[in-house]
């Protein structure tokens, strides 16, 4: 039955796919309702069971939003680990390697099916339980560009900039150790230097270099695209990058404020720096 249904939605979606031009999306539309259904099982079913049996404090006796909040972590953790594997088997794929523009392989388009599930998870998350506009702006730019990508389009790109995530585990066990008692210790400041420094590393410096070049591979191509895929990746691009560098000067503001000094240079364990709100 299940085998069916999943080729039953690549079917239906193949008219959307062939109308739109996204002539390799139909080939994985059922991996990216599963991966949609899957997080979002994760956030109200998943998450809710197994977190009040492991912390039936910290969660078990938290207010429904705090608890809701806590669900949402759980899927970003979930996501980040899952993608950060796949996106890993497919660095070294000559296809990509050799057409950054237009290179495509399967293995690609099921790692980035994965990514558009949760991002329309995400992007209906962020309206639903709205918070700042940076998370709606953030959900929304990576579905786009995780979807226009099955052109397909710079598929290359897609499974390098997939390892932002890297710091996002950091980032969600941060926001763990803060619900679970730990704020200001030795285990939470270590978490935060890795933390600071796979978000430099992963978001700013090599995520730099890739959207330098991004701009050259957009440049040279530009006459053989439409120029919705111009200001959905380059505007995306953009603002995604702008994101990165507001949130980790967050970042460094809470772990400044958390990890406080004394007068004597004793730390001060304290926990009003929202940091694990920042940058999913």
């Amino acid at each position: 039955m299940i085998p069916e249904i999943r080729q039953n939605i690549r079917t239906l979606s193949l008219p959307l796919a062939e109308k739109f031009g996204l002539l390799k999306i139909h080939e994985f539309a059922d991996i990216i309702v599963l991966a949609f259904l899957f997080f979002t099982a994760v956030h109200v079913s998943l998450s809710p069971i197994v977190s009040k049996a492991l912390f039936p404090v910290a969660y078990g006796k938290a207010g429904r939003k705090a608890r809701n909040n806590w669900d949402i972590h759980v899927v970003s953790l979930v996501h980040a680990l899952a993608v950060i594997f796949f996106a890993g088997q497919c660095l070294t794929l000559s296809s990509l390697n050799e057409d950054r523009a237009f290179g495509w392989d399967d293995k690609a388009g099921y790692v980035q099916a994965i990514a558009c599930g949760y991002f329309l998870w995400d992007s209906f998350d962020a309206v639903v339980h709205f918070v700042d506009i940076g998370f709606v702006l953030h959900g929304v730019a990576c579905l786009a560009i995780y979807t226009l990508a099955y052109k397909p389009f710079l598929a290359y790109y897609g499974v390098r900039f997939l390892f932002w995530e890297l710091s996002t585990v950091f980032l969600d066990i941060h926001w763990f150790l803060d619900k679970t008692g730990k704020t200001g210790s030795t285990l939470q400041f270590v978490n935060g230097i890795l933390l600071l420094g796979t978000f430099s590393f992963v978001r700013l410096l090599w995520g730099g270099k890739m959207s330098y070049d991004f701009f050259f591979t957009l440049r040279d191509v530009s006459d053989q695209l439409p120029i919705v895929y111009i200001i959905v990746y380059g505007g995306g691009n953009i603002v995604l990058q702008s994101l990165n560098w507001f949130w980790f000067a967050k970042m460094i503001s809470a772990l400044r404020k958390r990890f406080a000094s004394k007068p004597n240079g004793k730390p001060v364990a304290n926990g009003n720096g929202k940091l694990g709100e920042y940058a999913n």
